[in-house]
């Protein structure tokens, strides 16, 4: 009985002191593991909660603790931002972090309660001011993710067609059948018939039919995001590229200067420093790669189109070696993002970043 007194007393003091209950939340589809560290104490061992009750978990949690503040974080992944809206619903501050690698020590442990864990220990460095603890991801509106499907779901669309398209042409190759392009199409598909023998005709058949429906369906998506597009943009970006970027931009204001631009694109350079010696190597790749290829495939198209760009003339030069046009088309997409969010923003005009036709932005 004295004990539970001085838990209780204990309790008290610390929500009287201010106290914060950190939460580091291991999320999957059927289970959650969950590690509660009380404002500066040890960590608790990690516990395994059935999704569903979650919630209620930590109610009864909060129940105990009166008056404290409650902050969780988990990691982004395939269980999205349900979760999230649910415990900011119940009034609870809760982070949505990359994921990244937790077994930092080298031990070669993983365990879904060592990763609650170690969320949890990261989420006290960072409540305490160490923001490089964790990286926060940025949770769309509701909103905002309903339009941004639309674009993830072409790119699924795209690549279901090429699976199928593949596996058609895999048959055909063992039986000494050599097709190239999109084989599958009606007016390719209506010639190839008849060079078929007749048992592997409807097997690649299958995978025609299959083909031609993934393109049908990625037709109708395309359709309805160019749709969305403005009315006018600059000769060379196309209203499926526009809507692509903003859409997985989410918000250009999010980014108070150019260097939050550049990093979120994934095309800075890596780096490795030690002394005197210091080595620029690929690309880092840590942000988003749908932004990264429709750059990279913007610049090129620019190349083209708007050959006096100043960040693509380097790319009109034929004196460039391969390798040297890749590294330049890389530094020209990074450049190009950044005149994107300027231009978005309006902090500036087409015709100071050398771009040409009229623009009127709009965010989808």
């Amino acid at each position: 009985m004295n004990a539970n007194n001085t838990q209780n007393n204990l309790e008290r003091a610390l929500v009287e002191t201010g106290v914060i209950i950190k939460l580091g939340l291991d999320v999957y589809a059927a289970k959650v593991a969950i590690c509660v560290q009380i404002d500066g104490a040890t960590p608790q061992p990690s516990q395994l909660v059935p999704s569903e009750r979650v919630l209620g978990w930590i109610s009864a949690l909060r129940a105990r603790h009166p008056g404290a503040r409650v902050v969780s974080c988990y990691e982004a992944g395939p269980i999205g931002y349900v979760l999230h809206r649910q415990l900011v619903a119940a009034g609870i501050e809760n982070l949505v972090v990359t994921p990244q690698r937790l077994d930092t020590d080298g031990r070669r442990q993983k365990t879904d309660r060592l990763d609650a864990r170690a969320l949890a220990e990261r989420l006290d460095r960072y409540i305490r001011g160490n923001r490089h603890a964790m990286s926060i991801v940025r949770v769309p509106t509701p909103a905002q993710e309903q339009a941004r499907s639309l674009v993830r779901m072409r790119s699924q669309l795209m690549r279901t067609r090429r699976k199928h398209e593949a596996r058609g042409r895999g048959v055909m190759l063992a039986q000494g059948i050599r097709v190239q392009g999109a084989w599958w199409s009606p007016a390719k598909w209506e010639k190839l018939v008849p060079t078929l023998p007749g048992w592997l005709r409807p097997i690649v058949e299958v995978w025609q039919r299959m083909a031609l429906e993934a393109d049908a369906e990625e037709r109708k998506v395309r359709e309805k995001l160019e749709e969305a597009a403005p009315s006018q943009l600059p000769r060379g970006i196309g209203a499926l590229t526009w809507v692509t970027i903003s859409r997985e931009i989410l918000d250009w204001s999010r980014f108070k200067n150019r260097r939050q631009v550049a990093s979120y694109t994934g095309l800075c350079p890596g780096i490795s420093q030690s002394g005197e010696r210091t080595h620029y190597g690929s690309v880092n790749r840590h942000g988003n790669p749908a932004i990264r290829h429709a750059l990279i495939e913007l610049v090129w198209r620019l190349a083209l189109w708007q050959p006096q760009y100043p960040p693509v003339r380097c790319l009109v030069e034929k004196s460039l070696s391969p390798r040297l046009r890749r590294k330049a088309a890389v530094a020209a997409a990074r450049r190009l993002a950044i005149d994107l969010w300027r231009l978005a923003t309006g902090q500036t005009t087409p015709e100071n970043v050398g771009l040409t036709a009229p623009y009127a932005p709009r965010t989808s």
